[in-house]
């Protein structure tokens, strides 16, 4: 008779762990940013048929990354609980904390469970309040760990070098141009090369706090997400860097000494000294 293999259970939970963690990393990276006027979702996505940024229900969406029948089938049941839930109570019970603690009892109890692997998907749950420090944006990950975010969140990818560089050049109260460049600029920077990233390999879209309607979700499109791209300002890396080269403008020019004198050396500069 043979002996059962053994795996002592903080080994097993490491090895599902690591399997879940790679499976995520070899998909593209997504952002959620909190602007002025809403919540933002900018997603590197190819397909024009599969999204990773979806409604929920009036004031909530859903993003994801990693493998995309197993966080379609959770936007699906979300979606069927939120109106579930508003159907049979009022359309104000539905929250996205109630739905964020939904799917962490899924993704915990399939991670715990050693009869099926555990799902290689990071999910974001985003809910629009009435004013910008009422918005909710809540991270959850393979393990069914949540997180509330803020300003912004990144997953999927080389999330560490994105969210690095928003972490940079983030501000509160982004407009949303700016927070598009941003978020497209973070995107691009997610190796030792710069990319450039068009519209047509971007998925854009808001929860809009200006929209009239219930439903404050919206796709951005193509043309749209091209034009204000188009219009807005350098970011902000560039910004600084000209500011580093163009000279202060209230800083004169040195005069030539006058025949017969001696030229006289200008006031040392301690930063002059810094090392290089």
């Amino acid at each position: 008779m043979s002996v059962p293999f053994y795996v002592s259970p903080e080994q097993l939970m490491r090895d599902r762990a690591d399997f879940a963690r790679k499976g995520i990393a070899k998909g593209r990276s997504a952002i959620a940013l909190q602007y002025a006027d809403g919540i933002l979702f900018v997603a590197e996505n190819r397909s024009p048929a599969l999204h990773k940024v979806a409604e929920i229900y009036d004031r909530l969406a859903f993003a994801a990354v990693g493998r995309y029948p197993e966080f379609e089938n959770l936007r699906i049941a979300g979606v069927r609980l939120a109106d579930m839930r508003g159907y049979s109570y009022d359309r104000r019970d539905v929250t996205g904390r109630a739905l964020a603690n939904a799917y962490a009892q899924t993704l915990g109890a399939i991670f715990s469970s050693g009869g099926e692997k555990p799902l290689e998907v990071e999910i974001l749950v985003a809910e629009l309040g009435t004013t910008a420090a009422d918005d909710q944006v809540y991270r959850l990950t393979y393990d069914g760990s949540i997180a509330d975010v803020q300003g912004y969140a990144v997953m999927g990818g080389p999330a560490d070098q994105v969210a690095d560089y928003v972490g940079e050049h983030y501000r509160d109260g982004i407009s949303l141009a700016g927070a598009l460049r941003l978020a497209v600029d973070a995107l691009a920077h997610d190796g030792n090369e710069v990319r450039e990233l068009t519209p047509d390999q971007l998925e854009v879209a808001v929860l809009d706090r200006t929209r009239t309607q219930v439903r404050k979700f919206k796709r951005i499109s193509e043309e749209t997400v091209a034009n204000i791209l188009s219009e807005s300002q350098p970011a902000p890396a560039e910004e600084a860097k000209a500011e580093e080269t163009t000279p202060p403008a209230d800083e004169a020019p040195t005069e030539p000494p006058a025949d017969g004198e001696a030229p006289v050396a200008p006031p040392e500069d301690p930063e002059d000294n810094r090392p290089l």
